[in-house]
């Protein structure tokens, strides 16, 4: 039972940067920060303050040791995951961390084994699978009213963040990556990726990544850092309506489902120029709905939406990607056990069924 909140889980949270800051926002908000950790000593003075009831750990192994830590949500470099994730595992605490799960698939297959043999909660922030744009679009999808999906493209583009170690494919694709393999029930057969490096060697600063499905379904991600504004669209093309999901748009005006498509006249298609009507969707933000699922899945021992075998294919196709983008060639997706073992992350390093959210 929690000090901070009846029945709520004593979660440490393991770095608070960028992210990690409002990650330590919402579970505060929900009563379930316990503590924090960060190596910089400037940071751990402004959490001092921010949440003088917190407790302040100077290592992950002391969090790690603290009998009164449920569960740690990590916030740390992407290289650090998978190392990090399996002490907490192996320690007995659940965990959530962010996107990606590890730097290469074989890396995340270990983390994942580790969750299933300690039966500790694993789950992955796939953030953008807790937008209430992306599950009313689910809904929709699978109760038939876009008809058999034909297309999926998704556009996630801005100028910088510019990072130095990871490309702009492991940055920003991953969520969109993660969105489209929900939406189409199933992972891709074939891709081709490619892209360009301009501001540093080796780190490609725009990418656009092909895959084509089983069941005919093609999709394309366009991701760039590189670019002169910023926007984050998704497009679903089905057989009976189409819908766009625009993340940059007004509230209420997220999600707009379009009755278009193509009517046939004779032997030949003519197109169907119909309205586009706004879907109503919750507004809430998905990052809190991501953290009151792990928590709701911590005290109910649960799998979570965005659990290991999700993250892992989301894995297999930015490691393909990767392999694509430097080959110049299109590639199978490869069998997890062919996984190769390089690392699939770090850009100059490279070798040539998901549950719903109750």
């Amino acid at each position: 039972m929690s000090a901070l909140g009846i029945g709520r889980p004593r979660v440490a949270l393991i770095g608070h940067g960028y992210w990690g800051k409002n990650i330590a926002r919402n579970l505060d908000a929900l009563g379930a920060l316990y503590g924090v950790c960060d190596e910089d000593s400037a940071v751990m003075e402004e959490v001092a303050g921010l949440y003088p009831h917190a407790r302040l750990y100077k290592d992950l192994a002391q969090v790690l040791v603290d009998p009164e830590v449920d569960a740690v949500a990590l916030s740390t470099g992407a290289s650090l995951h998978a190392e990090q994730s399996i002490r907490a595992l192996e320690a007995g605490k659940d965990v959530f961390v962010e996107k990606p799960l590890a730097v290469n698939y074989r890396d995340g297959t270990r983390v994942v084994e580790v969750a299933r043999g300690s039966k500790q909660i694993l789950m992955v922030g796939h953030l953008l699978e807790y937008h209430p744009a992306v599950l009313k679009l689910e809904a929709l999808i699978r109760e038939g009213e876009l008809g058999r999906l034909q297309y999926i493209y998704s556009n996630r583009l801005n100028l910088g963040k510019f990072r130095r170690e990871e490309n702009i494919l492991w940055s920003f694709a991953p969520h969109d990556i993660a969105v489209i393999l929900r939406l189409a029930g199933e992972s891709p057969i074939e891709l081709s990726a490619t892209g360009g490096a301009y501001l540093q060697a080796n780190v490609a600063d725009t990418t656009v990544t092909h895959m084509l499905f089983d069941s005919g379904l093609r999709a394309h991600v366009f991701v760039s850092w590189l670019h002169p504004y910023k926007e984050q669209k998704l497009v679903v093309v089905g057989s009976r309506k189409m819908a766009v999901f625009d993340d940059r748009a007004p509230d209420g005006e997220k999600l707009i489902l379009h009755d278009k498509g193509a009517d046939w006249e004779g032997n030949r298609p003519v197109p169907r120029r119909g309205n586009g009507d706004p879907v109503p969707i919750a507004q809430q933000e998905p990052l809190r709905l991501e953290i009151e699922h792990f928590l709701d899945c911590v005290k109910t021992r649960r799998q979570p939406r965005t659990e290991g075998a999700g993250a892992l294919a989301v894995l297999q196709v930015l490691q393909t990607a990767q392999r694509s983008l430097m080959t110049g060639r299109p590639l199978p997706v490869f069998d997890g056990a062919m996984a190769p073992n390089g690392n699939g992350y770090h850009a100059e390093a490279n070798p040539p069924a998901l549950g719903s959210l109750q």
